[in-house]
């Protein structure tokens, strides 16, 4: 069937590699997260717990393996499951069998990760959910090593790409007047939702520069993008200009595996005489393969057929007036809509969480603070690099001040605390009275900014805090509400 062989790609052998063993790492790392600290935030004794929301809910329609059950061990086990699956796709066992191997050993990631996920609540709101999933059930369908990638199949990632980027792109020209005027890099990296350990560095370079990361920016999102479809070796670099602009996010902040997951489906343009070229280590033939057994061929014909008739509604939204950020249009999650930070935040407001052992809750009580991991706190901290890693309670601190403090989970989280309840305790970085139970919290606001580099020669502070308001007043077991 000399017809078919146009559906072959054999010179996307390495783009192949790179797209089954980096979507397998991030689940693992997803699963890993989940397994970690699903159980403290929405187990059978979490801040929302699983049980309740399926009883208020029992008729859900969204996929998941917990509808009829749920506890603790069968979301660890889930999660353990999903980690061996993942790990020995990153080492490419599945991979050296036949086709249908790698692709049941990716949809079986795709169903359990989805089952988390449409249980996770607040907590799995993030737009890089539905991104791992929709990519695990593409990259499914690249095959093993017996087959020549499918060239669909690496258009459709191209295309998954192609959404993630010029849809951001379109959010932010639609947004906040800072991306249009140029100075969103002005608060962008001081005002994130979790700063790493360059952010501040990045904050305190020239605004004429921070005007040129905006450009940037533009022209990574809203051009770039189109020369992934172009021919080779355009499309190679438009691959590794979204890969080296991506690679500067992850440098200057910390946004989970979004900025990862990006990097990896844009090797889907990057071709093995342009990888030969740029890293001549990597091998310009790889393994020999036989020729595409018809049935897999009609396999991956068939998921490429689905995937295009689900394009219609992202398609559509793109070019909307009222353009949805983050959005599914199917309970199975996929060919989603994508974007972030269409406007962006001009002061940082942290909400810090306090405990006091006094029998009075009055301000000449000792207060002690608790640390988080990742979030801004104590104000000598380096923040740390914890992406493609998910800490999700710091994340969801960041979100109380731009909507309201008065969240459920966030007064669950204060009740916990007061119980020094310890997984709750294992998900912060310091707890002020070691494991004792305080008489009282509150939680108070602050407003933060970085350091100029003379502040932090003089008192060697990365952050300057100022006080702002008391957003919720000491709270007991005994007392209630104060």
């Amino acid at each position: 069937m000399d017809w078919a062989a146009w559906f072959d790609a054999p010179d996307y052998e390495f783009a192949r590699q790179v797209l089954q063993r980096g979507v397998a790492a991030l689940y693992f790392v997803a699963f890993l997260s989940s397994r970690n600290q699903f159980p403290a935030l929405l187990g059978e004794r979490g801040l929302l717990p699983v049980p309740d929301y399926l009883k208020a809910f029992s008729r859900m329609r969204r996929p998941t393996l917990f509808r009829w059950r749920y506890s603790d061990r069968l979301l660890r086990a889930v999660c353990t499951v999903g980690l061996v699956i993942s790990g020995v796709l990153v080492l490419g066992l599945p991979q050296m069998g036949p086709p249908w191997l790698p692709l049941i050993a990716f949809l079986a990631l795709w169903l359990l990760y989805m089952s988390v996920v449409n249980v996770g609540q607040t907590f799995y709101g993030f737009g890089w959910e539905m991104l791992l999933l929709e990519a695990g059930f593409t990259v499914a369908f690249l095959g093993s090593d017996q087959t020549d990638p499918p060239r669909t199949i690496l258009i459709l990632v191209a295309w998954l790409v192609f959404r993630l980027e010029f849809g951001a792109g379109m959010i932010k020209i639609r947004g906040g007047r800072e991306w249009r005027d140029l100075t969103a890099l002005y608060y962008h990296h001081e005002t994130q939702p979790m700063p790493g350990p360059l952010s501040r560095q990045a904050h305190l370079l020239p605004k004429p520069f921070h005007r040129l990361e905006v450009v940037g920016n533009h022209f990574a999102q809203l051009v770039v993008p189109f020369f992934l479809f172009a021919p080779q070796p355009l499309g190679s670099i438009a691959a590794g200009i979204i890969i080296f602009t991506q690679l500067w996010l992850v440098a200057s902040g910390n946004f989970a595996w979004l900025n990862w997951i990006a990097i990896v489906l844009a090797f889907a343009g990057v071709s093995d005489p342009v990888a030969h070229a740029v890293l001549p280590v990597l091998p310009l033939e790889w393994h020999p393969t036989g020729e595409t057994p018809l049935w897999w061929l009609l396999i991956t014909l068939a998921a490429s057929l689905l995937l295009v008739v689900l394009s219609y509604w992202p398609i559509r939204n793109l070019f909307s007036q009222y353009q949805l950020m983050n959005a599914s249009f199917n309970r199975w999650q996929l060919v989603n809509t994508y974007g972030a930070f269409g406007t962006v935040t001009k002061q940082r407001i942290e909400v810090a969480v306090e405990g006091t052992l006094d029998e009075e809750a009055d301000e000449a009580a000792d207060w002690r603070e608790y640390g988080f991991k990742g979030k801004p706190g104590e104000v000598h901290r380096l923040p740390r690099q914890w992406a493609p890693y998910h800490l999700r309670l710091d994340w969801l601190m960041w979100f109380l001040p731009l909507r309201t403090v008065h969240e459920e989970w966030f007064y669950a989280f204060l009740g916990k605390l007061l119980e020094a309840d310890a997984a709750m305790l294992r998900l912060l970085r310091h707890d002020p009275f070691d494991g004792e139970r305080p008489r009282w919290v509150r939680a108070r606001t602050y407003l933060y900014r970085f350091a100029t580099r003379a502040e932090f020669r003089e008192t060697g502070q990365r952050w300057i805090r100022t006080p702002l308001y008391e957003a919720i007043p000491p709270i007991s077991l005994r007392a209630g509400k104060r």
